[in-house]
């Protein structure tokens, strides 16, 4: 006698990202009225239903599409009725766990509108497709728009709004950068007072004042927007984009207000060489000690120019010489350090401790990493979760992640001797 099959226990999903590129998506409510619909006339058995709005995107996270995959592992439900398979998801990490639960058998069932899918290889393989497909669009469209922005740059534009002195203008098709009639004089008066009279930015904010001057929501401007302005390369006609240390320069082609000279000689004023603003970032200064003195191990940065007139910035960390003022410690670069931080991670992992913040970290960059690299089904042996996270984040990762991971993670490390060791 043949088995039975089991009773097919739906669970309605419907969402709708709020981003652009999902703006011509049908709406939750025609979602759920439509799908609603093919369930009553093909007697689909509904248990409940969820629904969100929230980008599928990335990978783990949607609250509601975690709780759709939670009730399925509990087999609360053992089927899916959902408009459209991009609908579960748009991503290799999301695409993964609910093929992972086809595999189980707690996933019997997915019912579009106009498709079903089984555990039957094709149409599980036809799924996997179709979401990957979707994947390829965002990522083409998000590849496409930062053609376009990097065209714009090119052409000596630069996106956004322009600084206070300028004014953002369209017509006929075309966005360019004019000058503020009503600010840019000022603008290069304040340059001139910062470089020529060594003013204070208070100095000048009070100046300001004085003539009036507003910002675009007509308040006068603080005295941090004043350090802002006289650091922001765009007003000699040069420009980064976007506002990263490693981002590009480019000429711009809207009409400078001031020299590069004025501009330099406001930097030397002022006794900083500030460039972008926020470049002052530094991941490990504070997170470290000096081996030989038992100093703070501080950090620097050095700005030079190429010949192809970009300008590259180098971050250096060293002592303090708070301690001893002769410490004999040498300067170490950024990407030497991160060198020095990979390999002693990986020989001491098991004596380092982390927090439970950077483990949870760690533990979710494992199973993505697991999850993509069995998807695409390339074979390579991951090691160590925490020393996977640690390379990632060493070698790709951003200012803030590299501040997380030293700053989470223990007994404290010195340099001594240009090498990594525990502080003792």
């Amino acid at each position: 006698m043949l088995d039975s099959q089991p009773t097919l226990r739906y669970c309605l999903y419907a969402r709708k990202s709020s981003e652009s590129d999902e703006r011509q998506a049908m709406s939750i409510d025609s979602q759920l009225n439509e799908m609603r619909a093919l369930a009553e006339s093909e007697g689909l058995q509904i248990v409940c239903e969820l629904q969100e709005s929230h980008s599928a995107k990335d990978s783990g996270k949607r609250p509601v599409y975690n709780k759709l995959l939670k009730g399925l592992a509990s087999e609360e439900y053992n089927a899916v009725l959902t408009w459209a398979p991009d609908r579960l998801s748009r991503n290799a990490g999301d695409l993964g766990s609910v093929v992972d639960l086809m595999d189980q058998g707690k996933l019997l069932h997915i019912r579009t509108y106009s498709q079903t899918f089984t555990n039957n290889p094709n149409e599980k393989f036809l799924l996997m497709i179709l979401c990957s497909q979707a994947k390829l669009e965002n990522d083409n469209k998000s590849i496409n728009v930062k053609r376009g922005i990097r065209n714009k740059c090119e052409m000596g534009w630069r996106p956004g709004v322009a600084p206070l002195g300028y004014m953002n203008r369209a017509f006929a098709g075309v966005n360019d950068i004019i000058l503020d009639p009503d600010r840019s004089e000022l603008i290069i008066e304040a340059f001139q007072k910062a470089g020529y009279e060594r003013w204070s930015g208070r100095r000048i904010k009070a100046w300001l004042d004085e003539q009036g001057f507003t910002n675009r929501s007509g308040k006068p401007i603080s005295v941090s927007q004043i350090l802002v302005i006289l650091g922001t390369s765009f007003y000699y006609g040069k420009f980064q984009y976007p506002e990263a240390p490693d981002a590009p320069w480019y000429t711009g082609a809207h009409k400078p207000l001031i020299s590069k000279e004025l501009f330099d000689l406001v930097q030397e004023t002022r006794g900083v060489n500030k460039g972008v603003w926020g470049s002052k970032t530094f991941a490990f200064r504070g997170l470290l000690k000096c081996g030989r003195c038992t100093a703070d191990i501080t950090a620097q940065d050095k700005f030079k120019t190429l010949k192809n007139g970009d300008v590259k910035r180098f971050v250096y960390y060293n002592c303090t010489r708070r301690k001893d003022p002769n410490c004999a410690e040498k300067y170490v670069n950024e990407e030497r350090l991160c060198e020095l931080m990979q390999g002693f991670i990986e020989k001491h992992h098991e004596d380092i401790k982390i927090t439970e913040k950077l483990r949870a970290r760690v533990d979710k960059h494992f199973y993505t990493t697991k999850t993509i690299l069995t998807h695409y089904k390339i074979d390579q042996k991951l090691d160590n979760p925490f020393i996977e996270y640690a390379r990632y984040v060493l070698a790709d990762g951003t200012d803030s992640e590299r501040t997380f991971l030293a700053s989470n993670m223990g007994p404290m490390l010195q340099i001594k001797d240009g090498e990594l060791e525990f502080y003792r």
